[in-house]
């Protein structure tokens, strides 16, 4: 299984939006990665600019958001509602997208749904349980 360092995932997000500004061949997973990166215009400054995105800190303490977590938490999201997996995931996903009239705020429903999950599983030393992260995302609806 492949493990991406945090700067690894950096480069991939800077690197999708610098070939899109090319317009050069993205491959299908840096495709799927530009629908989220156009959606998110606020982040264009951070993925500009690859050495000042390695070198920046997003700690909590710093009071702002990741923008390559949150890109990479749709990322995720999108594959794992593509191959349904957890089981359930694309179901109630495309019933918060009907219930919101947006996949993106449906996403953001189902990103802290995630969040938790694995927020769980650090805490308790537990595998992700995606049975109850199905079920946390199904509340919402």
């Amino acid at each position: 299984m492949f493990t991406p360092s945090s700067h690894d995932v950096r480069r991939f997000f800077c690197e999708v939006l610098r070939k899109h500004r090319s317009k050069e061949v993205l491959t299908p997973l840096e495709a799927m990665a530009l629908d989220w990166v156009l959606q998110h215009p606020e982040y264009d400054d951070a993925l500009g600019d690859v050495e000042a995105a390695l070198a920046r800190d997003y700690s909590v303490e710093g009071g702002q958001a990741n923008p390559f977590l949150h890109l990479s938490m749709h990322l995720s999201i999108s594959e794992q509602v593509s191959i349904d997996s957890p089981r359930g995931i694309r179901a109630a996903s495309e019933a918060l997208t009907r219930k919101y009239d947006s996949a993106h705020e449906a996403q953001h429903q189902i990103m802290e749904c995630l969040g938790e999950m694995i927020w769980k599983s650090q805490r308790t030393g537990l595998p992700p349980d995606g049975e109850a992260y199905v079920e946390a995302v199904k509340r919402r609806i």
